[in-house]
Formats: structure tokens, C-alpha cells, sequence
């Protein structure tokens, strides 16, 4: 089965490319790792009170406000929703106590998420999906990119475009909000470069500067290149000789590893030339 990383930068595209993945003709299963990021933190969960644990008693308004609607103990009795507005702004930033607010968040919510994501992946598996796809913004920051057969970054060349983008989506954003959540991510030109750096077949960026209709088609090319490269016979025959599975895996982790470690050897050559 074959792992297609899914990734890119806030208000580039890539719930857009998520959506068109999931529906006909692909019909290919989505992993969103946003989604069950919001799963993992839900009221009653050990993500949940960490969170709470943390940063309540700083954040006065971390939880839903109590109203008509919303009791004091939340709508389950395991208390209030997340706030996720005054969350963010707790940890989207460049100061250091942002940043280690952020490390905290992350530290509690991505195990959790990766435990999740390997339940849905393997579940794929045992029903023969040919590909599945891992929807993660941070795809190269958590190194989940080394688990993927394909990493596909949709991208923006114009770092505007991605700005008025994203404040045309979330209207309540200032242009300072929306520049720290812009920088709080990898610039997803970046990660466009990395995706280029691991060569044809291994890494695809789909450019997404103009309409959506354009965006599909370069989505289209990609896919058919992507189906000739991994059959949907070869699903099957991994599904029926699982140590092959397992095998294949391990190569494509080792292959993975020495692009990684080439990406990381020129990033340090291009810094100390600096």
C-alpha cells in the first residue's frame, strides 16, 4: 500500500487537494491529522487535561464560554470545549515563551495523534486500499515523511497570495495574527524544495498560484504518474504476503532516511557558507 504524504502551509491548498483525494475518481482514504489532532483533545481525554493542566491557569479563557447551550461542565459532563482562538495565540508566534508553549502543545497532542493515525493506516491495509493519504501540515517536522512512499506539498510562490488567502478564510484574523500563524510553520517554499529534492516518482509539488480548476488538473497528471508507478495489483500482493509488506516498508524507511540525511547535510553547508 502506498503511503502518499500530504502536506503544505496554512492557506496554501492542501485541504483542497485533501478533498478532491477523497472524492471520485480517486476515492482514495484520508488520515487528516488536523482531524483527529481536535479528536485527541476532546473533553474528557487525557490530551484534554493535559492541555488544561498547562496552560488554564494562564489562559482564562481556554474553555468555551458556559452558556444556555453550553452547561459548566460541558455538553458530555466532562467538561468544556477548548477554546482553540486563545489557544492559538498561545503558541503562534516567534517569541521563546511562544515557542515553548508551542513545544508543550506538541508534545502532548502529536503521540497522540501518530497512535491514531498508525490505528486508521493499518485498518487501510487489511481492506486493500492501494494508497491511503496522510494529511499532515507538518509532515516534515514531525518526520513522518520517512514513512511515505510519495510526499506531495501543495504550495505558493507568492508569500501574498498565501496572506490574503488565509485572512479572506478566517475574517476575524488581524494582518499580525495571520503573519504568526504564517510563520509559526516550515515557509512552505521550503518544503516545496525538499519535496523537489527527492526526486521524480518520490516527490511532487503541486503549485497552487491560480484557480482551483487549474490546481485540479496539475492534481490529475500527478496521480496518473503516481498509479503507473504503484499498481493496485502490487496492494494486493503486498496484502497477501505480509512479510513483503513489511519488507517493502523497511526499504522504503532506509531509502527515506539517506534523503533526509542528504537534505539535512546541504541545509547545514548552506548555513555555514552564510
Amino acid at each position: 500500500m502506498l503511503l502518499i504524504g500530504l502536506t503544505g502551509s496554512i492557506a496554501t491548498g492542501k485541504s483542497t487537494i485533501s478533498s478532491l483525494l477523497k472524492s471520485s475518481p480517486y476515492e482514495l482514504p484520508i488520515v487528516d491529522a488536523d482531524v483527529l489532532a481536535r479528536k485527541v483533545v476532546e473533553p474528557g481525554t487525557s490530551g484534554y487535561n493535559a492541555i488544561v493542566k498547562y496552560f488554564g491557569p494562564t489562559t482564562p479563557d481556554l474553555l468555551v464560554e458556559p452558556s444556555d447551550s453550553m452547561p459548566e461542565t460541558g455538553p458530555n459532563g466532562k467538561g468544556r470545549p477548548l477554546n482553540r482562538p486563545a489557544l492559538g495565540k498561545r503558541v503562534f508566534g516567534d517569541g521563546e515563551q511562544l515557542q515553548k508553549d508551542r513545544a508543550v502543545l506538541n508534545g502532548i497532542v502529536h503521540p497522540a495523534v501518530r497512535k491514531e493515525m498508525f490505528k486508521m493506516v493499518l485498518g487501510c491495509y487489511l481492506r486493500g486500499h492501494w494508497a491511503v493519504v496522510l494529511d499532515i501540515p507538518l509532515l516534515f517536522e514531525s518526520k513522518l515523511d520517512r514513512f511515505c512512499g510519495v510526499t506531495m506539498v501543495v504550495a505558493v510562490s507568492d508569500p501574498e497570495i498565501q496572506m490574503k488567502r488565509l485572512m479572506d478564510r478566517d475574517a476575524h484574523l488581524s494582518r499580525e495574527d495571520a503573519e504568526n500563524r504564517v510563520r509559526s510553520q516550515t515557509d512552505v517554499r521550503v518544503k516545496a524544495q525538499r519535496c523537489i529534492e527527492r526526486g521524480e516518482g518520490n516527490g511532487v509539488v503541486l503549485w497552487n498560484d491560480g484557480s482551483k480548476e487549474e490546481l485540479e488538473v496539475k492534481l490529475d497528471e500527478a496521480m496518473k504518474k503516481m498509479k503507473e508507478r504503484s499498481p493496485e495489483w502490487w496492494s494486493w500482493v503486498l496484502l497477501g504476503c505480509p512479510p513483503l509488506a513489511f519488507a517493502a516498508a523497511l526499504w522504503r524507511l532506509w531509502g527515506n532516511a539517506r534523503i533526509n540525511q542528504r537534505w539535512e547535510e546541504s541545509q547545514a553547508a548552506a548555513k555555514a557558507k552564510l
